[in-house]
């Protein structure tokens, strides 16, 4: 009888089990149910939140599509001003190889002819508190239109901060509404009826909670999963091909993956003054002849410190090239731009750079945002990751693209000057030339920038910190750096510009160089006929410009080859002695 019982027993229980594991099994299928709606959900406020990014893309249409799709793109979209100005690229693309006509609107008021070509990109550097309008056309009746990209000026003011403060406040609205959906869908999705009376809290744990631990074990696994996706070179793959970090990864990994040519190479550094003033492709027309090739990594709001960081990822031997040239000269870096920086830097950036980074912004705020994007690289990629969320099919097919990659070398500079208008700085009246067109008048007046004196000792403090630190870096290499200074403009009375350049760095880091231009070397160049607004050079004066730097590097060549090899080894050596005890 007792066995029977038992018998009883043990498969009332096996039944029992069975039944509660068949049970247990469908609060788990729920609570993955639970999860991938909370997760679908999440993931639709992301891109929510996304379209209100401060560089979306206004349609799909804005990015830049394969080589047979017409494209036009602004880089940034959304621009921050700086004492009410700030500036934008503007590239376009046709497709097809035919004539473009890009026109401009301001605020819907009437459209003017911004510019013209196949393809090609031009800076505007007059954006202000209002919405623009760049269209591509087919024609220049404005019949067929191709592609067209929006830019909004966005001021620093109150207003703008309350927008983005409600923004922000929308955006933590919007995560805690989710998370509390998310745990009321798995608390709904377990098994049994409905609590509503709950038990009351337990004073104390059967288990040691380890606070301290698991919150140190989940910054870890915070860390690593930011090293895996962003540290790791996935992410920079898919970055945008036209946003400041997209670019800067682009053209110095072509850089670092470029085989090398068997001559002597030549770098160019520098910002948009070079990107306009300097032709590669003509300084290596003028220099295949003593054996020399030019490559130019110039490129538009880049800083001295970030020139460290591109010469350390394509050369990381300090032996690649026979020169270096750095330019220097009176500028302005505006501290609102921190975030700007930080980004297009981003992707050359190391764990170890976390201090020295951080040390070249001039805000706490700025140097405290750098010291993280060096450990949290995700950090410098926010705007990024918004539009890929927001646009992840355009994104694709911007990555694919390949027909701008030769942008670059096609570029030949622009093609009108600012002869017979002038300045008055003292009215700040303007009288131009009837030649200009309204959109060229619009892109001079905006230009007429007078930054603050902060921001132009700021640009003197990155020159003299961070030029150094890339003379440093060859300072054991038989790489010769070249410091060059930049025209400072057509309209020398310009506020802020027309300090000489002996102001910029001190004479003891120009001592040295192996060889430094006289500081009035491109002092024939600032006349109106060479400019195309106050700060850039045109079509004529990129060729002049070129041609004088190549015609000094090439001399200073000659000269170093001509000498004994036992000659410039010892020349060599006292030159680094020198440097040495002045460094001392």
């Amino acid at each position: 009888m007792r066995n029977r019982e038992a018998g009883m027993t043990g498969h009332a229980h096996k039944s029992f089990h069975r039944q509660r594991r068949i049970w247990s099994v469908i609060p788990k299928i729920r609570l993955m149910m639970a999860a991938i709606v909370a997760l679908l959900a999440i993931c639709w406020g992301t891109m929510v939140t996304a379209r209100a990014a401060p560089q979306q893309n206004e349609t799909s249409s804005n990015s830049p599509g394969l080589s047979h799709v017409p494209t036009i793109t602004a880089n940034p979209e959304r621009v921050m001003l700086t004492n009410g100005r700030g500036s934008t690229h503007i590239e376009w693309d046709t497709g097809t190889g035919s004539m473009g006509f890009v026109f401009l609107t301001e605020d819907g008021g009437k459209p003017l002819p911004f510019a013209s070509g196949s393809l090609g990109t031009q800076l505007a550097p007059w954006i202000g508190d209002h919405r623009y309008v760049f269209e591509l056309y087919g024609d220049d009746q404005r019949q067929t239109l191709l592609a067209k990209v929006a830019v909004l000026g966005s001021a620093q003011n109150t207003s703008s901060r309350q927008t983005v403060s409600w923004q922000l406040v929308g955006r933590w609205a919007l995560i805690i509404g989710l998370a509390a959906l998310s745990y009321f869908a798995v608390y709904l999705s377990s098994a049994g009826p409905v609590r509503t009376v709950f038990p009351t809290e337990p004073k104390t744990s059967p288990r040691q909670l380890h606070v301290s631990r698991n919150l140190l074990l989940g910054m870890v696994a915070f860390v690593c999963v930011d090293a895996a996706v962003f540290h790791s070179g996935v992410y920079v793959s898919i970055l945008a091909p036209n946003s400041y970090a997209g670019r800067i990864w682009r053209i110095t990994r072509a850089e670092k993956q470029r085989a090398s040519s068997g001559l002597k190479e030549v770098l160019v550094l520098g910002d948009s003054r070079i990107a306009e003033g300097f032709s590669a492709t003509l300084a290596n027309e003028l220099g295949s002849p003593d054996g020399l090739r030019f490559i130019s990594l110039a490129e538009p709001a880049a800083s001295a410190n970030t020139w460290y960081y591109m010469v350390r990822e394509v050369d990381p031997t300090g032996r690649r090239y026979a020169a270096i040239v750095i330019p220097y000269g009176i500028g302005y870096e505006p501290s609102s731009a921190d975030g700007l920086r930080i980004s297009m830097t981003a992707p050359l950036l190391r764990y170890s750079d976390c201090f020295n980074f951080a040390s070249g912004f001039q805000r706490w705020s700025g140097g405290a945002r750098a010291f993280v994007a060096c450990i949290l690289r995700g950090s410098a990629y926010q705007d990024d990751v918004a539009d890929l969320l927001a646009h992840p099919v355009a994104r694709m097919i911007s990555i694919r693209e390949t027909g701008k990659v030769h942008a670059r070398r096609e570029y030949k500079g622009r093609d009108y000057d600012l002869v017979g208008t002038s300045y008055d700085a003292a009215t700040g009246q303007v009288t131009f030339a009837p030649k200009l067109t309204e959109a060229q008048r619009l892109a001079f007046r905006k230009s007429l920038i007078k930054p603050s004196q902060s921001d132009t000792e700021y640009s003197l403090k990155l020159q003299r910190d961070w030029i150094p630190r890339i003379m440093d870096r060859y300072s054991q290499s038989p790489t010769a750096i070249v410091l060059t200074p930049l025209p400072r403009g057509p309209y020398l009375a310009l506020g802020g510009f027309s300090g000489g350049h002996e102001s910029v760095l001190p004479s003891s880091v120009i001592h040295r160089t192996n060889f430094a231009l006289p500081e009035h070397t491109f002092d024939f160049l600032e006349q109106p006929e060479n400019y195309f607004d106050a700060f850039h050079l045109n079509a004529k004066g990129r060729q002049k410009f070129t041609e004088m730097l190549v015609s000094e590097v090439v001399g200073r060549v000659r000269s170093a080859d001509s000498k004994p090899q036992d000659n410039s080894e010892r020349q060599f050596a006292v030159n680094r002695g020198r440097a040495s005890d002045q460094a001392n």
